[in-house]
């Protein structure tokens, strides 16, 4: 019906703050967070594109699936230099391979990880590094590194059979008790076993790594070799060379054998990672491999909440057998 003038005020400084759309915002709010969790439960960028274009009908392109997660990469690198406790009761060491594209070909990398049993009972990652291959060099600078990061002193570290692994850790810290893993031992002595008789030789195997005490355990390794030694003595040199690094666990009570003598809990981590990884196939940097795995990790760690099952117990027991270094001062109970 005519023209109409609008005035537009002018805010000379600065003070005006839009409450509907405010300054610089490009998104919805909260958008990012919906992206973010989506490709932490493991779906790839064309992925979340179509997920958010069947949801609310809007379309959005891979490159900002991309841009949003790489927000995260300032957190993943602050998480990674973090200053860490000075004591860890329990480490446990293991890698996983992943594929990443170097040079427009697929190439596997392994992701070395940390997982730690601290003082209060709680899991916690301390971080994660990423090589060509797994090896006893690469673990000595990964455990330097956790050194640096104020890392003084871990009690008992349970690792894989890698060879060095053990020497690479005490060269760092002196005075950690090594465990290797007993199930990596019985898949690594087993391996050139035939079917027919594996089941039958692993279940001749259980009284040794089942036994009450260190004595009782290498009298059933006697009686293994003698039922088994003469068809697989190699299974039995690998028991009877490795034994330093496979008895250590015998010493303690059945709580802190349970902890120690498998690696099952970072285990359990690496199989939550390979869930949100294994959609992927292959990933393009190295980048990518790490802010997918750090906002899985953010996720799990949110839910480990609660000590493991009878710590205060297992807390005092590692002190008296490891006197002036657990600090139980530093020990909260869940009760207060």
């Amino acid at each position: 019906s005519g023209t109409l003038l609008v005035q537009v005020p002018r805010d000379r400084e600065g003070s005006f703050e839009p409450k509907l759309i405010t300054k610089g915002q490009r998104r919805l709010k909260g958008f990012d967070d919906k992206v973010l969790s989506l490709y932490a439960r493991g779906l790839t960028a064309r992925d979340i594109q179509s997920h958010i274009r069947e949801i609310y009908d809007v379309e959005i392109t891979p490159d900002l699936v991309s841009r949003i997660t790489d927000s995260v990469m300032d957190d993943v690198r602050d998480w990674q230099s973090r200053t860490l406790d000075k004591v860890y009761p329990i480490v446990y060491f293991d890698g996983m391979v992943v594929k990443v594209k170097e040079d427009g070909v697929y190439r596997n990398r392994t992701v070395h990880l940390a997982l730690a049993i601290n003082i209060q009972g709680h899991k916690e990652v301390l971080g994660m590094w990423m090589t060509r291959n797994e090896g006893a060099k690469f673990w000595m600078s990964v455990v330097n590194e956790l050194k640096l990061r104020g890392v003084e002193d871990i009690v008992i570290a349970a690792v894989d059979g890698l060879k060095g692994f053990p020497e690479a850790i005490e060269a760092v810290f002196a005075q950690t008790v090594v465990q290797t893993c007993v199930v990596h031992m019985i898949r690594s002595s087993t391996r050139l076993v035939s079917w027919k008789n594996r089941r039958a030789l692993i279940k001749d195997l259980k009284p040794v790594y089942k036994a009450i005490t260190e004595n009782v355990a290498l009298e059933a390794l006697d009686d293994f070799e003698a039922k088994w030694g003469k068809q697989y003595p190699s299974v039995v040199s690998s028991w009877r060379n490795n034994w330093l690094r496979i008895s250590p666990f015998f010493e303690f009570s059945a709580e802190i054998r349970t902890a120690i003598y498998t690696t099952n809990p970072i285990e359990s981590l690496n199989r939550q990672l390979r869930k949100a990884t294994k959609t992927r196939g292959a990933f393009p940097t190295d980048g990518s491999v790490q802010k997918l795995m750090w906002m899985v990790i953010d996720n799990l760690s949110k839910k480990w909440v609660h000590p493991k099952h009878h710590w205060d117990t297992t807390l005092q027991q590692l002190a008296i057998h490891f006197p002036g270094r657990i600090p139980l001062e530093l020990y909260s109970a869940p009760n207060g």
